[in-house]
């Protein structure tokens, strides 16, 4: 039995009403995170988190799952916690992720129940406390795709004009972040992290790593999603249908209406950069190769995008012509 199972059996077994359970892999995650789910004769399900501390902080998990369960939103309970060992005993949300059932005909009133509870993470989540989401950050992501992706993964070295040009898109991609509204961002607000639930529905997972930042960024994560894709006339309706939401929460201002697409565009591109750089960096450094079948989704949203901003366009050229060829 692996070290971390053994632990985590024998501090359950010193939990309360623990004498005999049984437990199973549940998922993991892009982190080094773990669940398990945990049933005893006669109770509900639970789900066990299985953090190491050398790698993880469960304090942001447990902070932020009260925080946003006090709004009203549907949050795992944390029903007992060990720091030190890196273990959460929480509330099992179920198992029907969203991209399990997202269809054009469910579409609408999935999407409809995540932007509502989006709208209430932007207007009255917490903000105290979070990191923000600064130009360093912002920056930092972006260079994972020339790192690992570009360099590490395709084994392509970009001349000094692509650099330069890269360097001029990141910066372009940084102002546009920092000149919207800041607001409570969840940060990994999409089909893999949202579930079906009882009401309210969706369940919000993996919201332990929120900072303050751009008022589209959650936006983008769950309209592009990295694993699934619509059609582009179909996200802008959602996307304006959002921004009036979003007004009328107090969120943003009714005169930010003519560049509020422009933001959430902008912002994709900065988002999918990192995370077609994420899923290279967990295929090489950490053995997951499933993500690898994503990037191609990832890239070909930035390449839209460039085509209707010219001042993206070299970007979009550059993997048109050299990246997505090769994946």
């Amino acid at each position: 039995m692996p070290k971390r199972v053994e632990l985590l059996r024998t501090w359950l077994n010193n939990l309360p009403g623990m004498d005999i359970f049984e437990l199973e892999a549940a998922s993991d995650d892009a982190s080094f995170r773990r669940y398990f789910r945990l049933t005893v004769a006669g109770e509900e399900p639970r789900i066990v988190m299985d953090a190491p501390p050398d790698k993880e902080d469960c304090h942001p998990f447990v902070t932020l799952a009260e925080q946003l369960g006090s709004l009203g939103l549907h949050v795992p309970e944390v029903y007992a916690a060990d720091f030190e060992q890196g273990f959460l005993l929480l509330e099992d949300l179920g198992s029907t992720h969203y991209l399990d059932v997202l269809t054009s005909e469910t579409a609408d009133r999935l999407y409809g129940d995540a932007l509502s509870a989006l709208a209430v993470i932007q207007s009255i989540g917490p903000r105290e406390g979070l990191p923000e989401y600064d130009s360093a950050m912002l920056r930092r992501e972006m260079d994972l795709f020339t790192e690992w992706l570009v360099g590490h993964h395709l084994g392509i070295e970009l001349d000094a004009a692509d650099l330069a040009m890269l360097n001029d898109c990141f910066e372009q991609l940084v102002s546009s972040a920092l000149e919207q509204p800041q607001v409570c961002v969840h940060r990994d607000y999409h089909s893999r992290n949202l579930l079906v639930s009882s009401s309210p529905s969706p369940g919000v997972l993996d919201f332990q790593d929120a900072v303050v930042g751009p008022v589209t960024y959650d936006l983008v994560s769950l309209l592009k999603d990295c694993y699934i894709e619509w059609p582009v006339g179909r996200t802008q309706d959602w996307v304006m249908g959002y921004f009036q939401l979003a007004v009328q929460s107090g969120i943003i201002k009714s005169e930010d209406e003519g560049q509020f697409l422009r933001w959430f565009d902008l912002m994709g591109v900065q988002r999918h950069l990192k995370a077609s750089g994420i899923f290279a960096r967990l295929n090489h450094r950490d053995g997951k190769s499933g993500y690898l079948a994503d990037i191609p989704r990832t890239l070909s949203y930035i390449v839209e995008v460039a085509g209707r901003y010219p001042e993206m366009t070299a970007l979009g050229e550059l993997i048109k012509r050299r990246l997505l060829p090769v994946l």
